[in-house]
Order: C-alpha cells, then sequence, then structure tokens
C-alpha cells in the first residue's frame, strides 16, 4: 500500500531530476516543463489542478507522487514591521523564517538546517543543537508559504509589493547541507520554477572552506562569509569551526573563490561590546580584507536569554564603520529586526517546543 508519505515528493526535485522522473513513468521529457509550470504556482495543491496534463499522466501521479507544502505556520508580526514564520515539518521538528519588509524590497530569511552544529556564542540556533538537514522541498517550501501568506493575508497596507530577496542565514549552516541546498537554488532560479534572480540570492557560511570552493564553483548567487573577528583566538571562541579552518585558510579560499564580474563578497561581523569591537579590530579588518572584492555588513546582536554578548552602541557601531569607509570599503550597519517576537535565529522554535534557551 502506498501511503502520502511514502510517495515520492516532487517539490524534491530540480528541473533535470524531473525529466528523469517523467521519463522513468514512461513520458516525454517535456511533461517536466509542464509539471515546473504548475508545482510552484500559489494554490496548486492537487495533480487535478494540473488542466494541460493527460488525464491518464495526473491519475498515475495521483498514485506515486505528491506536493508536499507547509500549512498552518506559527506566526508572530513585529512592531517593526518583521514577522517571523514557524513552520512544523512531517517528523514534528519546526523550523523558522524571517520576513524583512523594507521600502524597496521584501526579504526572506530561510533555514536550510533543523538546529546547527556550528556552536558559535552569539546564535541562540548554536545552542540548540543538530537534529538534521533539510531536504530541498523544505527549503523551497519555506519560499512558497511566505509567498502565499503574503497574497493570502492581502497586506498591502503593511508590506508593499512581492517577496523579492533571499538570504540563507537561518537555522543552520548552508553549505553543511550543500547538495540539498544546490537542488533548492536550482529550483527557485529556474524560470518555471520560483524564478528567482540569482543576483537577490545570498548564502551565508561561517567558513566551511571546501564545501565553500564547490559552492563557487556549482553556483552564481551571491556569498556571504561570516567573520566576526581579526584574529584566530578570538573566532574560535567565538566560532569553533575556526579550529578547523583558520582565518589564514579562509581568506586565502575567498581570495580564490569565483565571482562574475561585479560580485563581490559580503562579509558579515557582528559587533561585541569588548570583544571585537575595538578602533584596532577595525583596522585590522581592513587590512585582512585587502585585495578581495567584498562588502562589510556590521551586525547589532540580538541580545536574547542567555547570550553573554552585548552590543557596543550605536556611537562605537558608528565609529567602527567610519575606520572601514575611511579605508575604501562598502560599509552597513544592520540593525537587528523583531525583536519583540523573538526573531532571532532559534528563538520561536525553542519557545515553542520547549527547547531550553541556554
Amino acid at each position: 500500500m502506498i501511503t502520502t508519505q511514502s510517495k515520492t515528493d516532487l517539490k524534491n526535485m530540480n528541473r533535470q531530476q524531473l525529466v528523469r522522473y517523467v521519463e522513468m513513468l514512461g513520458q516525454p521529457s517535456f511533461r517536466a516543463e509542464q509539471l515546473l509550470a504548475w508545482l510552484y504556482r500559489p494554490g496548486i495543491t492537487d495533480f487535478s489542478q494540473m488542466t494541460d496534463l493527460a488525464k491518464e499522466l495526473r491519475a498515475l501521479l495521483a498514485q506515486r507522487a505528491r506536493i508536499s507544502r507547509f500549512e498552518n505556520p506559527v506566526v508572530e508580526v513585529s512592531e517593526d514591521g518583521a514577522v517571523k514564520f514557524g513552520f512544523t515539518l512531517e517528523d514534528g521538528k519546526m523550523i523558522e523564517s524571517v520576513l524583512i519588509p523594507e521600502e524597496d524590497r521584501n526579504t526572506l530569511c530561510v533555514s536550510t538546517q533543523v538546529g546547527c552544529a556550528m556552536g558559535c556564542t552569539f546564535c541562540l540556533t548554536g545552542k540548540m543543537g543538530f537534529s538534521r538537514n533539510l531536504k530541498p522541498a523544505e527549503i523551497v517550501n519555506q519560499v512558497c508559504a511566505v509567498r502565499d501568506w503574503m497574497l493570502e493575508q492581502n497586506r498591502g497596507d503593511q508590506i508593499k509589493g512581492e517577496l523579492s530577496n533571499l538570504v540563507f542565514m537561518g537555522m543552520g549552516e548552508p553549505l553543511a547541507n550543500l547538495d540539498n541546498l544546490l537542488i533548492a537554488l536550482s529550483i527557485l532560479t529556474e524560470q518555471r520554477g520560483l524564478d528567482f534572480s540569482s543576483r537577490r540570492i545570498t548564502v551565508s557560511t561561517s567558513g566551511l572552506v571546501p564545501q565553500m570552493l564547490e559552492f563557487g564553483r556549482k553556483s552564481e548567487v551571491n556569498l556571504a562569509v561570516s567573520l566576526h573577528a581579526v584574529d584566530n583566538a578570538t573566532r574560535s571562541m567565538l566560532m569553533p569551526i575556526n579550529r578547523k579552518y583558520p582565518l589564514e585558510e579562509l581568506l586565502a579560499a575567498c581570495k580564490e573563490y569565483q565571482m562574475k564580474k561585479r560580485q563581490r563578497i559580503m562579509f558579515e561581523y557582528v559587533l561585541l561590546e569588548g570583544v571585537n569591537d575595538s578602533d584596532a579590530d577595525a583596522v585590522k579588518l581592513a587590512e585582512l580584507l585587502r585585495g578581495i572584492p567584498c562588502k562589510i555588513n556590521l551586525l547589532v546582536v540580538n541580545a536574547t536569554e542567555g547570550c553573554p554578548h552585548r552590543s557596543p552602541g550605536r556611537e562605537h557601531i558608528l565609529r567602527f564603520q567610519e575606520i572601514l569607509r575611511r579605508r575604501g570599503y562598502a560599509v552597513f550597519i544592520r540593525q537587528s529586526r523583531g525583536e519583540d517576537i523573538s526573531a532571532a535565529c532559534g528563538q520561536l522554535a525553542a519557545r515553542v517546543q520547549g527547547t531550553p534557551s541556554v
């Protein structure tokens, strides 16, 4: 007996995989293109809705395949406009996505794992531990669900426009789930899929050097590197991954990383009071990044319960930014959003599922 769970989830497949699947069913390859044109449309939940497919094929797909989707998410809307989504997976675990509306764009922060194994001291997800990688469908369905929520809620008075940008900076280390990530990105950028421009997608890594170089060879989306310190001792204390891939190795990989013309690596640097925020740190950061086409995001820490770090304050952050700007870098300050709705990675899942936050 074929159960719903044992059926093939077509959202786990990119175009090439769908071609192989329909051919396995004895169908011509162009049926994969037709399927793609239907799978990611809002409101499509059943093969019977795919009216340009033959009835026999629709019946066969209904027997063997399924179209997964996230339903009934936990939704929290912040006073500053950020929206936190908690999605319950088929195994009962929860992941999170955060919608960040701005005047010129609507950005979704996407998760790639349940929990995280990196153990960064300033990140609540790292304290949750690692459960498992997300499947391609579980990555893509975050985007589909938020897009559908925006359409269904008719939030025109609160959120202008459509979902425009994706950042893979949610729960998990994206490059530790590289194979599934690449499939998901293929679906997201596929014209018949979700049709996002690769220029509007950014994937963040804590510094998995071999996977980072492989990613550069296989994907055209933007790369962000979580740096957060200018010496190995401090970075290893904040980010244990540095013990395996120290700064020298990471920065050498950044110089080797394959980029398109005019593309730049985004370096993320969370400012932590008394840890990595001195004027000398800013000067050293400028020296370390010399020769790498890049821009810098200075992050304000979301001081969750149990987090041992605090922000150095606005004036201090502005001084750090100015030191870098005087040395020729494009430097932006990314303010933490949604503090009133547990919008830091892991906060909502920890609260809903009862996971300890410290």
